[in-house]
């Protein structure tokens, strides 16, 4: 075991702090929906590093949270890639369940969806969806409806007795408040949710790195510049949902897709998926349609549960023409050009 002083552990914290904010700036994921049976958005796409690049920097410029990125590139070293490396970059997702409407965080995702309000009556919608951390161990993001009481710009950061207490147990007291600047672990964003009696925030970050982990005490973190560009077009009073659905299904044009997350307890962590869990979820999504179910390749997906949404089924009747079900080994298996994946959930 290697022993570092306690001088040196701040140096190098504080310079990964400085990496992360150095990195170029994200474009806000924004997808129109031209029809109310828009489901699916995005598009998968790869991206070739050079030298200097880290899944890290990557990440946070293809606006995931960096478990996203990592997770579907296995075997890739995430600080140091190398250059020349073709990565995946899942950027395609299917809309959470219930209304479009609002923000809608889904936990096991670690992603937040925003809908925003069209300004003409019937006019073109659209949604923008960023990564997000949520709470770790001991410190459970509420679920549920909720909505948003107040905004504030340059927040100060009073921590809670329990939050003051953990860090003091820990050797690493707090002051009983943290003004507005680099030191604010609420970056310079923060929109206070009416869960928890107003404790919930959703908010900025002063460590980027740590986006789409489960490491706050229950808020919605979210990188610096997607804060800034979410804060000001969410109006008080926006409804928010908080949901955990690590497997989500969509029907498109006769196929079934499925996308399938690490799931989340109580506490907001990770862990190993319960296979005949998620094959029920599965199976009640189907529902009565009739359809021809490639339940080894859909275990598989389960099973790596890494976000990337995949054909698992073929609809076996044509509602329209009633023809005829074709075999469960008719269904193709995944066409994208991936890298190979095991079964370690991260």
């Amino acid at each position: 075991m290697i022993y570092r002083s306690q001088t040196t552990s701040n140096s190098l914290l504080t310079a990964l702090v400085t990496l992360a904010l150095c990195v170029p700036i994200a474009n806000a994921t924004t997808y129109p929906l031209t029809g109310h049976d828009d489901i699916v958005v995005g598009q998968d796409q790869s991206v070739v590093t050079v030298y200097e690049d880290t899944l890290y920097d990557l990440a946070r410029k293809f606006s995931l949270g960096s478990e996203e990125l990592i997770r579907v590139n296995v075997g890739v070293d995430p600080w140091l890639p190398g250059a020349g490396k073709k990565l995946v970059v899942p950027d395609r997702h299917i809309l959470p369940p219930g209304p479009h409407e609002g923000i809608v965080v889904n936990l096991p995702e670690h992603r937040l969806y925003y809908y925003p309000k069209s300004k003409k009556r019937n006019g073109p919608r659209e949604v923008i969806t960023y990564p997000v951390s949520i709470g770790k161990m001991d410190w459970r993001t509420p679920l549920g409806e909720t909505h948003v009481i107040s905004k504030q710009q340059d927040p100060i950061w009073i921590p809670t007795e329990s939050v003051r207490k953990e860090h003091a147990d820990a050797g690493d007291p707090l002051p009983a408040k943290v003004l507005p600047g680099p030191d604010n672990p609420l970056g310079a964003f923060e929109m206070r949710l009416a869960a928890g009696k107003g404790t919930y925030l959703i908010h900025g970050t002063n460590n980027p790195i740590a986006v789409g982990l489960a490491v706050t005490h229950g808020c919605i973190r979210m990188y610096p510049d997607d804060v800034a560009a979410l804060y000001p077009i969410v109006p008080v009073g926006t409804r928010v949902r908080l949901i955990n659905e690590p497997v989500k299904v969509a029907w498109v044009s006769g196929e079934l897709l499925l996308e399938a997350h690490p799931p989340v307890d109580a506490q907001g962590q990770s862990f190993e998926p319960n296979i005949d869990q998620f094959a029920e979820l599965l199976r009640a999504s189907v529902g009565a349609t009739t359809v021809a179910i490639h339940w080894d390749y859909a275990r598989e997906v389960l099973t790596r549960a890494d976000g990337v949404i995949a054909t698992v089924a073929l609809e076996a009747e044509s509602p329209a023409a009633g023809g005829a079900r074709p075999s469960v080994e008719g269904i193709p298996p995944p066409t994208e050009d991936l890298p190979p994946q095991n079964s370690q959930v991260k």
